[in-house]
């Protein structure tokens, strides 16, 4: 196939989010959903988590599909555990969209790389997109925070180097990934930098008129 009809071929792309709410992550999302949709791809956001009167009015126009799984699993027990229920509800909707759904052309998570595995099962290509590395974000302070932290940041590297490609948000995510997940630096593992979108049409170019005294 010649490299025009592969740009021109309408692809079915899936997206698997956690939280589909108001956030810089979400907005990415939304905005990577909007813009392949107006290319012509079928693109479909499954999430744990969608509140119609909290979220971004993208998601209300109709140029994709959302569908939720999962939102009756907890999100912590006593505020505790919130990575382990995160992981927990995303594996949830990873589970569903590879029994309920066929296969999609490629799969883009975010996020929680835990699911990446789940699809390499299939033959989706998956994108992983690392806005910041989770393990970076977490508190290591006490010895129960490291030992809790410990399998998470584990499963977390190890996860992130089975996607077929790694996007990062700027170079410098780029190089904070590099010396943090020092294993798949060393397996020559290097994200490329997709900057997020910004929508132009919200600012106002209409030159400003000059304004003189007296008139």
């Amino acid at each position: 196939m010649s490299s025009s009809s592969l740009r021109d071929r309408k692809l079915r792309i899936a997206i698997c989010h956690p939280d589909l709410g108001i956030g810089g992550a979400e907005r990415l999302i939304v905005d990577a959903a909007e813009e392949l949709a107006t290319r012509g791809h079928h693109v479909h956001i499954f999430t744990a988590h969608y509140d119609p009167n909290r979220c971004f009015d993208e998601t209300k126009q109709g140029n994709f599909l959302i569908t939720v799984y999962g939102d009756f699993l907890p999100r912590h027990i006593f505020c505790r555990l919130h990575a382990v229920f995160a992981y927990l509800r995303c594996l949830y909707v990873a589970v569903c969209m590879i029994c309920l759904w066929s296969s999609f052309d490629i799969v883009l998570v975010d996020q929680v790389s835990a699911v990446v595995p789940l699809f390499k099962c299939t033959v989706s290509k998956v994108i992983f997109y690392c806005h910041f590395p989770d393990l970076l974000l977490a508190r290591h302070v006490t010895m129960a925070q490291r030992l809790y932290r410990r399998p998470i940041d584990w499963l977390e590297e190890k996860t992130t180097g089975m996607a077929d490609c790694v996007l990062v948000n700027s170079k410098f995510t780029a190089s904070t990934f590099a010396s943090t997940f020092k294993s798949l630096d060393a397996k020559g593992i290097k994200p490329q930098v997709l900057y997020p979108s910004v929508n132009i049409d919200q600012f106002d170019f209409r030159p400003v008129q000059p304004q003189v005294d007296g008139w």
